[in-house]
């Protein structure tokens, strides 16, 4: 039979285990994972979505998508797909940053924001 203060110990061990992997799971909900595949249709879609909107707000029928090059998506009260989709401009290849916001049930496609891209070792540079 466990004494006391073993099983206080041990109570106190698990509430901190317990505490600990809520705290990580708790610092992933919201973040922004990858899309393994951004050749899937529906994430085509969105980006076919960004460019054309983009579009139209701007006035112009410039852009022309071409593909995805890469994504990530962040589940909030929907999902935000974060893509860098490549254009062609002019017959001249361009990179821009997308975020749409999804929500397949409520029926909104919203674009955030679409912003020439410019990579991180860019950045760095």
């Amino acid at each position: 039979m466990a004494t006391q203060p073993t099983l206080v110990l041990r109570l106190v061990l698990l509430l901190s285990v317990a505490a600990l992997v809520s705290h990580r799971a708790m610092a992933q909900v919201g973040s922004y994972k990858p899309i393994h595949d951004v050749g899937d249709p529906y994430v085509q879609e969105i980006a076919k979505f960004a460019v054309a909107e983009h579009n139209k707000q701007t006035g112009k029928a410039l852009l022309v998508y071409v593909q995805v090059v890469s994504g990530e998506q962040q589940v909030v009260a929907g999902i935000n797909y974060k893509l860098v989709v490549e254009v062609a401009d002019a017959g001249a290849k361009k990179y821009f940053e997308a975020v749409v916001f999804d929500n397949k049930w409520g029926k909104l496609r919203k674009l955030v924001y679409f912003v020439p891209y410019v990579s991180k070792q860019s950045r760095l540079s």
